[in-house]
């Protein structure tokens, strides 16, 4: 395979970033770039190097909520210290986030070579697109209904059950096409959270995933492929797009509903059964 070129870096990087958060599924943004730009989409470095340049989003996200990461880990160390201080709000979201965060982790281990195998399909990707995007329809409706009552939870009200929950169905992200973020946010609502708050956990929660994530695929990094130069671009780029798109985010939820971006997966996952259909992309 040939290697990696600065360019194809550059491109890579910026749908990472802007994808990563958005509810339409990085991974298989991700692999249908890779299939356009002319890789092989299961191939070990190229599955590596598209895990490792989240590094980039998931530094963004740090730099972004630094003050709301600083303030519930302190929340976390008080509590663990002082039982008195186990009751604050901040205590139990710090609890919802690391207990959210073992579920996927754990499925993403065990099943790590079917991820990066099987299921690195464009066939797969646009069933995914397809099949989460009536979950997502179906949370927004649940949320209106309860936004209506009135009986929608913010975030001084998240417990570890629903971080627990929503660690659960984030496993589903581990399938390109379907959307880390799409399914963490499509969890927080069904659950009763309102959209901000859903969104923010869904952020919080992609620290730990995303960064184990990088971390484990470096062994598969080939020098031969991917380059430190390049490697270094697609962080840099998926940073600085990522940077934006969690701002962009943040104020887009805070006032429309998530069934925008249902559409807009829909028609992508058309447009690539007519794509793999006709020829013009392969599957793998």
């Amino acid at each position: 395979m040939d290697p990696l070129t600065y360019f194809d870096a550059i491109i890579l990087g910026i749908v990472e970033g802007l994808t990563e958060y958005l509810p339409v599924s990085s991974t298989g943004h991700l692999t249908i770039a890779e299939g356009l730009l002319g890789y092989t989409v299961n191939d070990k470095a190229v599955t590596a190097y598209t895990a490792i340049i989240q590094m980039g989003a998931i530094a963004a996200t740090i730099l972004y909520f630094w003050k709301d990461i600083v303030r519930l880990l302190g929340a976390w160390v008080g509590g663990l210290r002082h039982a008195g201080q186990r009751a604050h709000h901040d205590y139990q979201l710090a609890w919802a986030v690391i207990v959210g965060s073992i579920p996927v982790g754990v499925v993403g281990f065990l099943a790590r070579d079917l991820i990066k195998g099987g299921l690195r399909s464009l066939w797969v990707v646009a069933a995914a697109l397809f099949l989460w995007s009536v979950v997502m329809w179906a949370a927004e409706r649940r949320h209106t209904v309860l936004e209506h009552r009135g009986v929608e939870r913010g975030e001084g009200e998240v417990t570890m059950r629903d971080g627990l929950v929503i660690g659960l169905v984030q496993c589903f992200s581990l399938i390109p096409g379907v959307s880390r973020s799409g399914a963490t946010i499509s969890a927080g609502l069904m659950k009763g959270l309102d959209r901000v708050t859903a969104t923010r956990l869904s952020f919080f929660m992609a620290i730990p995933a995303l960064t184990a994530a990088g971390l484990f695929e470096l062994k598969d990094i080939d020098p031969a492929v991917v380059g430190f130069g390049e490697l270094a671009v697609g962080i840099v780029v998926s940073f600085v797009v990522a940077y934006a798109s969690i701002a962009w985010l943040l104020r887009f939820v805070a006032h429309h509903p998530i069934t925008v971006f249902v559409w807009y997966r829909v028609g992508l996952g058309l447009a690539l059964v007519v794509a793999l259909s006709a020829g013009w992309l392969t599957a793998t």
